[in-house]
C-alpha cells in the first residue's frame, strides 16, 4: 500500500464508492495429466507471485490432483484449487515464514555438512537452556526475569476496575525482527508496520503478554546528500567516498528511506506507547574485487536495505505458555477490519527484489494504524491482569505474514485442532473484496486468540468496553480440516487437510562454494590514498575529518529525538547521556516493576554487528557481532554471563556466489563454537534471505548484493538499575583520573572492513576478531564485579566513572564521543599501546574488541586486579590518558612517539560528528529549529543548553501520608483519583502509580464508562488526564477526546460537575493537557476560558527530549495544589509530544494569563534570570510564547502542562542527575512532589 498525490480534487465516487464482492477463483489442472497440471501451477506461481519452488508445485499438484497419500492425504483431492488455498498455502509455507534454508541440508565445496542451519543455533540452547522457559515455539522467547511488583488496572469490584500491585515474577520475552522489502519499496509504512509487527510478537506470547521497550536499526547503501541551494563554507554534504551507483526506479533512496522509515517506526511506538531505546545505523556500499578475471569488481551494499525491529517486554508466570485449544472454543479476529493492503508479503520478502516485479512489490506492503493496536493490547491487558478470575485467552497468535490465511490455521494446528471459519464474520471495511483477498490481506493490528464458550461473555464486555473490533469467526474444530465457508458467495473457499497446508514438502538442498576473491590490505599510511607527501599529523586529522562524518559512526540524535523514550515511567537508561544529552549510551536498560530504591531489578538489550567483515571473514563477522553486543551490554549490571540470552537475525543473498559457504561459516562460528563457550544460547531470532537488488539499467543487468549481515541483539536481567555505566566523562572529583583501556584484541590492530577503510573506498584484507572467548568472558564478569564493588565515603561508591566500548571508528569514536557527552578535553598518549607510536592511524582506527574506562588514579591497581583476576590479562590493560578539568577550551590531544599527531577542540569535532544528523534533520523538519540546535554545540563548558537540579524542596524527604496498604488502611480507603483516558491514550499506568506512591487510590477509568454511566464522579476528589494519542489525534491533538467530553450528555454533565467543585483536583498531562485545553475554552473548566489550544511543534516533528523548566513564582502557583511546593525551583523536565505549542486566540488572551500568573512552568536556558522564558530550540522543544509549558486555574486546582511529571517521579527515570542523587533522594525523583503535594492538599 502506497500513497499518491493527486493533482486533482478527489472523484468522491471513486473514493468513498462499494464495489459488489469479487469473486471466487480456481486454478484449473485438469484431471489427470500431471506434467500439464505442473505447467498450469508454474502459470499461476508467477502471474500470482506465489514464490513457490517447483518441488512444492509438485506437492500441491499431488494433493489436489493425484498422489494424495504422498503428501499426508488419504487419497487425491480429486479438484481444481481455489486461489485461496494457492494464496494460503504460499505464504504459510513461503521462506519467510518456514526459513527453509536454515532448515535445508547443506553441500559446502563437494562436502555434505553434518548440520542444517537452525540445527546449530538450536544447539546453544540445547547446551544452555538454563533461564529460558520458552524458546522456538512461540512470538517471541521467554526468560527468566526478577521478582517484583505487577502493577495494573484489576477488575476486582464491577465495575471499578482499581490499580494494585501483586508481588509475582515477571520472566522477560525478546524478539527481533526485520521488515525489509517493504521499507524498501515504502519506507515510512513499510518501518512502521515492521515495528508494528514486532510490537504484536510481544504482546501474543503464551495468553497474552505486555510489550515494553523497543529498538530499531537500519543498514542502507550510501546517503548521497544533495549539496544545499545556498553555497556553504567547509566541508561538502556528500562524502568523497560515496559513489552513486544507480537504482531501480520504485524503490527508495537511501536518502528517502532515512528520512521516512525513521518516521514511520518511531510514529508507531510513540503512538502504541513504547519507548524506543536503542538502534544503530550502518550506511555501506561499495565495489569490491571479486573472483574471476584480474579487474573483476561486484557492487555490495544495502540497496535491499535492512529494517530491524526489536523489543523486550513482560509476560505474567502463568501465561507464559500457550495452553492447549479444546474443540468446541470460540476463535476470535481481534483488531482489524481487514482493508485490501499487503497482499503477498510473505512471499514477496522471500524474492529477490527486481524493478520486474514493481506490481507484486507495491502490493506487499502493508499500512499502520497504531491507535487501534493501543486498543488490542487494552484488551490483552485486561484480560491478563485480573487475580480473581482466569485468564479469558486460552492462546494467542498476531496476525503478520499471510495475513489470516497463516495466522488462523497456525493457531488451531499449534493444539492439535481443525478450524471451521465463516469469511463473512472477518470484519472488513472493501465489501469489493474477493474471498482471497479476504482471507490472505495483511492488515496490521490484528490478533487471532482462542476463548472457551464460558469466557466469551467476559472477553465480550472487555473488548466492548476498548472500544475494540472483534469478530468471532468461527471454532476449532477435532476433526483435522480446515474449512472455510462462504455465505454470501454460497461456496467453500477452503476445504483442505491440516496434514496437506502443514505437511512437509520435499527438504530442500542447498550447495555452495567458498570462492577467494582477492583482497588488499589498508594502508594506514594513507599516502596510497593521500599522496606520498602526506605527513602523520595531515593523515591522521584526515582521518578524524572523514570517520566522524560517516552515518554509521556520526550522531544518530536526528533518529532518536523523534522516538519517546520515557514512557511508561520504567525507563533507566536511554541513547541521551549527562547533561547536555549526548546520543552515546551503550545500552538500554528499564524497571522491572514501579518502585524506588526498594525496587531496582531490570532488564537490558544492547545490539552488536559488524556486517563488512563477512566479505573478508564470515566466521570473524559473526563472533564480532557477539563481541560487540556484550562489550555494550556489560555497560549494564548484569549478575552474571549464564543470564545474558541472545537473538540473532541472519540477511543474506544466499543464491549468490559463495553466499551460502559463508553463511554456513557464520553460523557454525557463534552456533557450534563462540556461544558454546561463552555459555551463551540464542533462543530466538529469524532470517532474510533475498538480501540482492536487480534492475535493468540502459540495457545493462545491474545489480547490488548486501554482505551477510548478523545482527546480535542481547538480552539480560538486571540486577542493579542504579549502577549503569555511561560514556559520560566526569569532572565532578577533584582528584586525577585516567583514561584505562582495556585490549581484548591481544594487541593485534586489523582495520579490515573498519570504517576508515570504508571512507576510502577500501575493504582491507584481515578481519578483526574475536581472540579468545575466555579473556571475553572474563571482562564481562569482571565487569559485573566492578558493578558489585562498593568504595564508602563516596558520592556515588563505584569504581568506575565512565565507560564506552570500542567500536565502530575505533579507538577513536570511544574516546571523543566520552569527551562529547562529558564537554571535556582530553589528552591522550598512543605510546601506551603497544604500536601505537609507530602507528598511531592503526592504533586509533582499528576496531578491534575493547572499552575505555575512567578511574580515579588511585583506584587503577584496583580496577586493574579485578580485570586480572577474572582472566584479562596484565598486558591488556593500557593507561592511555587523562581528562583535562572542564574549561571552555576542552582540547582534544594525541601523541605519538611523544610527538603530537593530532589536535583539535572538543566542540570542532563534536560539530562534525553531528554533521550528518544536521544535514538530515534540516532535510525533514524545520531548517531553521535544526540549525538552532546545532548551533548549541559551542565552546562552553556549561553552555544554554546545560541541564542541572536547582531545587528549593529535597525529594525523598520523609512523607507520613505515603504508606503502603495494610488490612487495616487498604488501598480503597485512599481518597480516589480517576485515572482518565480515551481509546489510544497509552500513559496511564504510570500516571496511576504517580498518584498512588503519593498515598492515592487510582481508579481505572475509560471514557466508555462515562458516556455509558457504568462509572460517576462523585466519590473522587481527584482526576487526572492521561498522555497518549487519543482517537490518534486524527482531528488534531486532544480535539477527538474533547468531542468525547462534549458532545456526549452523560460524560459532559460528569465532568463538569466535577470541574466546579471546590474539593477536586485535576490535571492534564500531554494529550490530557491539549483536552484540558479545548474543555477550558469551552466553558466546561471556570478561570481556563482563556488558556492556549496546543499546536504542531515549531520543528514540525515529535521531541522527545529532556528539557530544562522553571516553576514560576507567584500567588497562584504558591497556592496550586501540584506546584506549591516547587516554587522557584528549575530542573529538568520529561518531554514527549508531537503538538506542545501554546497558541493563544490572541495576545490578549496570553498577557491576560501571564499577568493573571496562571502560567505554571516555562522552558528555561541554563543561566537565565527568574522567570524569564525561553523560545530557543531545543531548549524549549515547541516553540511556545515566553516559555509557556503548564497553565492552571485561579484556584490552583486544574493544572494543564505538556511535560510529563509521571515519569519522573523516580531518580532512575531521569535521564540524568547528579552522581549521588539516587542515594540521597531514596530513589525518588523531584516530580513526586507535585503529587505528594496534591496528597497533602486533600490531608
Amino acid at each position: 500500500m502506497t500513497q499518491s498525490i493527486s493533482t486533482a480534487p478527489p472523484n468522491a465516487t471513486a473514493l468513498f464508492g462499494k464495489d459488489d464482492p469479487a469473486p471466487l477463483r480456481t486454478v484449473s489442472l485438469g484431471e489427470k495429466d500431471f506434467d500439464a497440471a505442473v505447467a498450469k501451477l508454474s502459470s499461476a506461481n508467477e502471474q500470482l507471485g506465489l514464490a513457490l519452488a517447483p518441488d512444492e508445485i509438485h506437492y500441491l499438484v499431488k494433493a489436489f490432483v493425484s498422489g494424495g497419500k504422498d503428501v499426508g492425504a488419504a487419497e487425491a483431492l480429486g479438484r481444481d484449487p481455489t486461489d485461496v488455498e494457492l494464496f494460503m498455502f504460499a505464504q504459510v509455507n513461503s521462506e519467510h515464514c518456514r526459513h527453509k534454508i536454515f532448515n535445508a541440508d547443506w553441500t559446502i565445496d563437494g562436502q555434505r555438512m553434518p548440520n542444517t542451519l537452525f540445527g546449530m543455533i538450536r544447539n546453544t540452547h540445547k547446551l544452555h537452556p538454563e533461564h529460558t522457559i520458552s524458546a522456538y515455539s512461540d512470538n517471541a522467547a521467554v526468560l527468566d526475569g526478577s521478582d517484583a511488583n505487577h502493577f495494573a488496572a484489576r477488575a476486582r469490584d464491577a465495575p471499578i476496575t482499581r490499580y494494585e500491585a501483586h508481588y509475582e515474577a515477571m520472566p522477560i520475552l525478546i524478539k527481533v525482527e526485520t521488515h525489509n522489502h517493504p521499507t524498501a519499496i515504502s519506507p515510512y509504512p513499510g518501518a512502521a508496520t515492521g515495528s508494528g509487527g514486532e510490537i504484536r510478537d510481544e504482546g501474543a506470547v503464551g495468553q497474552g503478554s505486555k510489550p515494553k521497550a523497543g529498538l530499531v536499526g537500519f543498514m542502507t547503501s550510501n546517503l548521497l546528500l544533495p549539496e544545499p541551494s545556498a553555497p556553504e563554507s567547509g566541508p561538502k554534504a556528500r562524502q568523497p567516498w560515496e559513489q552513486d551507483v544507480g537504482k531501480p526506479s520504485h524503490i527508495a533512496s537511501a536518502l528517502d528511506i532515512m528520512l521516512d522509515a525513521p518516521l514511520g517506526s518511531a510514529n508507531f511506538n510513540n503512538e502504541f506507547g513504547r519507548p524506543g531505546l536503542g538502534g544503530f545505523w550502518r550506511t555501506w556500499c561499495q565495489r569490491v574485487p571479486m573472483e574471476g578475471p584480474e579487474g573483476s569488481t561486484e557492487i555490495r551494499g544495502y540497496h535491499k536495505p535492512i529494517m530491524l525491529a526489536g523489543g523486550m517486554g513482560n509476560v505474567r508466570p502463568g501465561h507464559a505458555i500457550k495452553q492447549a485449544i479444546t474443540p468446541g472454543s470460540a476463535i476470535i479476529v481481534l483488531g482489524g477490519p481487514g482493508m485490501l493492503i499487503g497482499l503477498g508479503g510473505g512471499a514477496a520478502s522471500s524474492m529477490a527484489s527486481s524493478a520486474s516485479r514493481a506490481a507484486l512489490d507495491f502490493a506487499s506492503v502493508q499500512r499502520e494504524n497504531p491507535e487501534m493496536q493501543r486498543r488490542c493490547q487494552s484488551v490483552i491487558d485486561a484480560c491478563t491482569a485480573s487475580l480473581d478470575a482466569p485468564n479469558p485467552i486460552v492462546s494467542i497468535h498476531d496476525v503478520g505474514a499471510g495475513g489470516l490465511s497463516n495466522a488462523l490455521p497456525e493457531l488451531v494446528h499449534d493444539s492439535g485442532c481443525g478450524g471451521r471459519f465463516e469469511i463473512r464474520k472477518v470484519l472488513i471495511d472493501d465489501p469489493g473484496m474477493s474471498p482471497m483477498e479476504i482471507w490472505c490481506n495483511e492488515s496490521q493490528e490484528r490478533y487471532v486468540l482462542a476463548v472457551s464458550q464460558s469466557e466469551l461473555t467476559r472477553f465480550e464486555s472487555v473488548a466492548k468496553r476498548e472500544r475494540c473490533p472483534y469478530s468471532v469467526v468461527g471454532v476449532a474444530t477435532e476433526e483435522l480440516r480446515l474449512v472455510v465457508t462462504d455465505s454470501l458467495l454460497n461456496s467453500t473457499p477452503i476445504d483442505l487437510p491440516m496434514a496437506t497446508l502443514f505437511g512437509k514438502p520435499p527438504k530442500i538442498a542447498r550447495q555452495s562454494k567458498h570462492s577467494s576473491p582477492p583482497r588488499y590490505p589498508f594502508d594506514t599510511t594513507l599516502k596510497t590514498y593521500l599522496g606520498s607527501a602526506t605527513d602523520i599529523s595531515a593523515a591522521v586529522t584526515e582521518a578524524f575529518d572523514r570517520v566522524l562524518r560517516l552515518p554509521t559512526v556520526g550522531s544518530k540524535s536526528f533518529l532518536i529525538t523523534i522516538g519517546d523514550r520515557s514512557i511508561t515511567g520504567l525507563v533507566a537508561r536511554d541513547q541521551m547521556v549527562g547533561p547536555w544529552q549526548v546520543p552515546v549510551a551503550d545500552v538500554a536498560v528499564t524497571r522491572t516493576a514501579y518502585g524506588f530504591d526498594d525496587a531496582l531489578a531490570g532488564e537490558a538489550m544492547a545490539s552488536g554487528e559488524r556486517t563488512p567483515l563477512a566479505l573478508l571473514d564470515a566466521a570473524a563477522s559473526a563472533r564480532m557481532a557477539v563481541g560487540e553486543a556484550l562489550t555494550n551490554l556489560a555497560a549494564a549490571s548484569v549478575p552474571n554471563l549464564k543470564r545474558v540470552k541472545l537473538s540473532a537475525n541472519w540477511m543474506c543473498a544466499a543464491s549468490h556466489g559463495d553466499e551460502g559457504a559463508r553463511l554456513y561459516d557464520a553460523v557454525q562460528a557463534i552456533g557450534l563454537d563462540l556461544c558454546p563457550k561463552l555459555g551463551l544460547s540464542i533462543p530466538v531470532g529469524k532470517d532474510s534471505m533475498s538480501m540482492k537488488m536487480g534492475w535493468q539499467e540502459q540495457g545493462a543487468q545491474r545489480e547490488v548484493t548486501a554482505p551477510l549481515s548478523l545482527v546480535i541483539t542481547a538480552f539480560a536481567p538486571v540486577d542493579r538499575i542504579d549502577r549503569t555505566w555511561t560514556p559520560q566523562l566526569r569532572a565532578d572529583v577533584d582528584e586525577e583520573t585516567v583514561l584505562l583501556f582495556v585490549d581484548l584484541a591481544g594487541g593485534k590492530a586489523r582495520m579490515g572492513g573498519s570504517a576508515l577503510a570504508q571512507t576510502f573506498e577500501q575493504l582491507g584484507r584481515e578481519a578483526p576478531d574475536v581472540e579468545s572467548a575466555d579473556v571475553l568472558k572474563g571482562f564481562f564478569e569482571a565487569c559485573a564485579t566492578l558493578k558489585a564493588l562498593e568504595v564508602q565515603g563516596r558520592t556515588d561508591h563505584s569504581l568506575i566513572m565512565a565507560y564506552h566500548d570500542r567500536s565502530d571508528g575505533g579507538l577513536a569514536a570511544t574516546i571523543l564521543e566520552m569527551a562529547f557527552a562529558g564537554h571535556v578535553g582530553v589528552n591522550v598518549n598512543l605510546d601506551t599501546i603497544p604500536g601505537g607510536g609507530k602507528d598511531p592511524v592503526a592504533a586509533l582506527f582499528n576496531e578491534e574488541l575493547g572499552a575505555v574506562m575512567q578511574v580515579r588514579a588511585r583506584d587503577v591497581k584496583a580496577v586493574s586486579a579485578v580485570l586480572s583476576s577474572a582472566g584479562v590479562p596484565a598486558e591488556a590493560l593500557h593507561v592511555i590518558g587523562q581528562m583535562v578539568p572542564s574549561t571552555d577550551e576542552q582540547q582534544i590531544h594525541f601523541t605519538a612517539e611523544s610527538r603530537p599527531v593530532f589536535s583539535g577542540t572538543r566542540h570542532d569535532l563534536q560539530r562534525a560528528w553531528s554533521e550528518t544528523s544536521w544535514r538530515m534533520q534540516a532535510l525533514r523538519d524545520n531548517p531553521e529549529t535544526a540549525s538552532s540546535e546545532w548551533a548549541l554545540i559551542g565552546p562552553q563548558s556549561h553552555g544554554l543548553n546545560t541541564i542541572s537540579f536547582q531545587l528549593t524542596f529535597q525529594p525523598g524527604a520523609e512523607f507520613a501520608l505515603e504508606t503502603l496498604p495494610t488490612p487495616e488502611a487498604p488501598l480503597d480507603s485512599r481518597p480516589k483519583v480517576a485515572i482518565l483516558r480515551e481509546q489510544g491514550v497509552n500513559g496511564q499506568l504510570e500516571m496511576a502509580y504517580a498518584f498512588t506512591a503519593a498515598g492515592f487510590c487510582a481508579i481505572d477509568v475509560h471514557m466508555s464508562d462515562l458516556i455509558t454511566g457504568r462509572v460517576t464522579l462523585g466519590d473522587f476528589v481527584g482526576l487526572a488526564a492521561c498522555g497518549g494519542f487519543s482517537f490518534g489525534d486524527v482531528l488534531g491533538a486532544g480535539s477527538g477526546w474533547a468531542k468525547s467530553c462534549l458532545l456526549n450528555p452523560k460524560a459532559r454533565t460528569e465532568l463538569s460537575a466535577f470541574f466546579t467543585r471546590n474539593d477536586t483536583f485535576a490535571l492534564g498531562v500531554c494529550n490530557g493537557c491539549q483536552l484540558f485545553s479545548q474543555l477550558g475554552q469551552a466553558g466546561l473548566i471556570p478561570g481556563a476560558e482563556q488558556w492556549p489550544t496546543f499546536k504542531v511543534n515549531e520543528s514540525a516533528r515529535f521531541e522527545g527530549r529532556l528539557c530544562m523548566v522553571e516553576v514560576d513564582e507567584g500567588p497562584v502557583t504558591s497556592k496550586s495544589v501540584f506546584l506549591r511546593d516547587m516554587v522557584g525551583s528549575r530542573l529538568p523536565a520529561v518531554i514527549a509530544h508531537g503538538e506542545g505549542r501554546a497558541s493563544f486566540k490572541d495576545r490578549a488572551d496570553q498577557d491576560a494569563v501571564e499577568s493573571s500568573g496562571l502560567v505554571g512552568v516555562r522552558y528555561v536556558e541554563h543561566g537565565a534570570p527568574k522567570g524569564q522564558g525561553t523560545t530557543r530550540y531545543p531548549i524549549n522543544p515547541n516553540g511556545s510564547p515566553n516559555g509557556i509549558t503548564a497553565v492552571s486555574t485561579p484556584d490552583g486546582r486544574i493544572l494543564a502542562l505538556m511535560p510529563h511529571p509521571e515519569r519522573g517521579i523516580s531518580a532512575e527515570s531521569m535521564s540524568w542527575k547528579p552522581a549521588g542523587a539516587s542515594e540521597a533522594w531514596k530513589g525518588r525523583g523531584p516530580w513526586l512532589q507535585m503529587f505528594q503535594s496534591a496528597r497533602t492538599w486533600v490531608g
